[in-house]
């Protein structure tokens, strides 16, 4: 696996050193941002429903397909993975009962080590939510359990997730 440089990685310090190329990560353009929300605005009219992962797509430019639940696994060999946000990374969420197809939403901005804000999809049913803000609860501080705040100060259930998926920049 080769990340930007062209640098060969090592297997066993892989992660470490993807984690380390993770600051080397385009934040989000506000040109794929706006593009994003015009489809998914567009997708609503033609087909009735906003979906998370070609929002997810569109703005991270992470190019997975599958249900988002499929996206840790299908990001093995294709993009770094770990467990630190950066803002343009994917925060994939696990399947619940409640979420079985799982969640992709894309980092808009660090607040703090354990609050994050994202931009995603069908959060709130058929709509794209800006800047909402995710907490870090996980007791290692990895980001394995989050609380979504649907409602501004108001922080809700505890959901799994596998961690960050990091699109390493093109030009290195």
């Amino acid at each position: 696996m080769f990340l930007s440089g062209g640098m060969p990685v090592q297997a066993e310090s892989r992660h470490q050193r993807q984690e380390e190329q993770v600051v080397r990560v385009a934040s989000v353009a506000p040109e794929e941002l706006k593009q994003a929300v015009a489809q998914s605005s567009a997708m609503q009219t033609r087909r009735g429903r906003i979906w998370c992962v070609p929002f997810a797509r569109e703005v991270s430019g992470i190019n997975i397909q599958g249900n988002a639940k499929t996206w840790w696994q299908k990001a093995t060999n294709l993009y770094p993975k770990g467990q630190r946000p950066v803002v343009g990374a994917v925060l994939n969420f696990r399947a619940t009962r409640g979420m079985p197809m799982g969640h992709v939403a894309v980092v808009s901005r660090i607040v703090s080590e354990r609050r994050i804000l994202v931009d995603h999809a069908n959060w709130h049913r058929n709509k794209v939510s800006l800047d909402m803000a995710v907490v870090d609860v996980s007791p290692a501080n990895d980001w394995s359990r989050v609380r979504v705040e649907t409602l501004p100060n108001t922080p809700g259930s505890v959901y799994p997730t596998y961690g960050f998926i990091y699109k390493v920049a093109a030009n290195g």
